[in-house]
């Protein structure tokens, strides 16, 4: 790396760049230590100058980790990327794993609507326990009669006001052994028939 001056008076120090980016000093130096990031040139002091392109170069590097990539992928991704022989081969490279990453998101989004919903939806119920027309120990509120407006405690909050073990006995009464099914099946089958009486007693009596 040089330390000549470069013909550009919009040089940054690594503390500006960090400032500008929202990133700490340290961030920026794995970046550089991963082959991310270089500065253009050193000061007659020794410190980190980076030119005005490297402010984009750090918010690129942070949508891949938006992306979900860590610092060695994306370090091998750029690897693989330079080292492609042709320049078609590298660009179907890296579109399959843009549409990978395209669905990821989706999906990612579709969980996050989900928890929205839930939240939405535990938020409703406890604003109406803002009055509460019955106050009490938190014991009472798995038995609170209190019009919510909605029929059901949604799951958030239905999970924090069921003691757990009222869950697990919850849970385990609601399993029956598919053996267990037949056998009374059976049995009720068995009682609710007539009973057969022969025609020689029949007769006799």
């Amino acid at each position: 790396m040089s330390t000549e001056p470069i013909q550009n008076g919009h040089l940054l120090r690594v503390g500006d760049l960090a400032r500008l980016t929202g990133k700490s000093v340290r961030a920026i130096r794995l970046y550089e230590e991963q082959g991310l990031l270089q500065p253009a040139t050193r000061s007659s002091g020794g410190f980190r100058l980076y030119e005005d392109h490297a402010v984009e170069r750090v918010r690129w590097i942070d949508l891949l980790h938006g992306l979900g990539f860590s610092l060695h992928e994306m370090h091998d991704l750029l690897r693989s990327w330079w080292s492609a022989g042709l320049g078609p081969e590298a660009m179907t490279e890296l579109r399959e794993l843009f549409g990978r990453k395209l669905a990821e998101t989706r999906e990612t989004i579709l969980r996050h609507q989900q928890l929205e919903r839930e939240l939405t939806e535990g938020l409703r119920y406890l604003e109406t326990c803002r009055v509460c027309a019955t106050p009490a120990a938190v014991k009472g509120c798995k038995s609170c009669t209190q019009d919510h407006g909605m029929k059901n405690e949604p799951a958030l909050v239905a999970g924090i006001v069921t003691p757990p073990g009222a869950a697990r006995r919850f849970a385990r009464a609601g399993f029956v052994r598919i053996d267990g099914i037949k056998t009374s099946h059976d049995r009720l089958a068995h009682e609710s028939k007539p009973p057969v009486v022969s025609a020689g007693k029949e007769s006799k009596a």
